[in-house]
C-alpha cells in the first residue's frame, strides 16, 4: 500500500476550513432538506433552535466520527462514506422527519377539534386541548439527517480526513472532525435561524388560508427528497 502523503492541519486551520465550507456550498446543500421543515412548522426565529440543535449536533457528531476513525485506523475512510448506506441514512432520516411533521399536524388538529367541542358544548365536560408540541421522533430524525449530511463526501472534508489519517491518533482525528464540524455549522445555523426560520414563519402567517396546503407540500417535498436520496437520484 502506498504510504499517505503527510498532511498536517491544526484545530484552527480546520475550523477556518469548516467556516469557508459552511458559508458557501453547505447552505445550498442543506436548504432542500431543512427549508421545508421551517415552512411546515412556521415556528419562527424564537423556536428555530428546536430544529437546528439536533440537526447541527448530528453534523458535528458525523464529522467527529469520521475524523476519529481515520485517526484510529490510519486510513482514509472516504471509500466508506461513498457506500450506499450513507445515502440510506440521510434518506431514511428525511422521511422520518416528514412523518414526524404529519404526526405533529394531526395532533394539533385533534387538539383544535377538542377546543371547538369544549366551547360549543354546555353539558359535556371536556378536558383542555393539549398543545401540538414536537413529535417525539422529530429531534431524532433531524439528528440523523444532520449526520447523513456530514457523511457525504466533499473536497474540504477529504482534506480533513486525510489529515486525520496521517495524524495516526484517534483523539487528534476526533478533534480535527470537531473543529471542522463546529466551523461548518456556524454560518448555516445563523442563516437558517435568522433568515429561513423568519421566512417560514412569514409564509405561514401571510398565507394562513393555505396553511394545510403549505404543510402538505412541505411534507411531500421531504418525502420526495428522502426517497430520491435513498435510491441515489439526489446527491446533497
Amino acid at each position: 500500500m502506498t504510504p499517505l502523503e503527510p498532511v498536517v492541519l491544526s484545530f484552527g486551520a480546520v475550523l477556518l476550513l469548516g467556516l469557508g465550507f459552511g458559508a458557501g456550498p453547505c447552505n445550498i446543500a442543506c436548504l432542500p432538506y431543512l427549508g421545508p421543515v421551517f415552512v411546515a412548522t412556521g415556528d419562527g426565529v424564537r423556536n428555530a433552535w428546536r430544529i437546528l440543535l439536533p440537526f447541527s449536533t448530528g453534523r458535528i457528531v458525523g464529522y467527529s466520527l469520521l475524523g476519529g476513525l481515520s485517526g484510529l485506523l490510519g486510513l482514509i475512510v472516504q471509500d466508506w462514506i461513498a457506500a450506499p448506506w450513507v445515502r440510506w441514512v440521510l434518506g431514511g432520516a428525511t422521511i422520518i422527519v416528514a412523518l414526524s411533521l404529519l404526526w405533529r399536524r394531526r395532533r394539533r388538529l385533534r387538539g383544535a377539534g377538542c377546543s371547538v367541542r369544549q366551547q360549543t358544548s354546555m353539558t359535556v365536560e371536556m378536558t383542555p386541548a393539549k398543545k401540538s408540541g414536537v413529535a417525539p421522533t422529530l429531534p431524532g430524525g433531524l439528528f440523523f439527517m444532520g449526520m447523513g449530511m456530514a457523511l457525504n463526501p466533499c473536497a474540504p472534508l477529504t482534506t480533513v480526513i486525510l489529515a486525520a489519517a496521517t495524524a495516526g491518533s484517534a483523539f487528534a482525528g476526533l478533534m480535527l472532525g470537531v473543529g471542522f464540524g463546529a466551523g461548518a455549522v456556524l454560518v448555516p445555523t445563523l442563516i437558517f435561524a435568522l433568515g429561513v426560520a423568519h421566512f417560514g414563519e412569514q409564509v405561514k402567517l401571510h398565507l394562513s388560508r393555505w396553511g394545510n396546503s403549505l404543510e402538505n407540500a412541505s411534507v411531500a417535498l421531504l418525502i420526495f427528497m428522502g426517497i430520491g436520496t435513498a435510491i441515489g437520484w439526489i446527491a446533497p
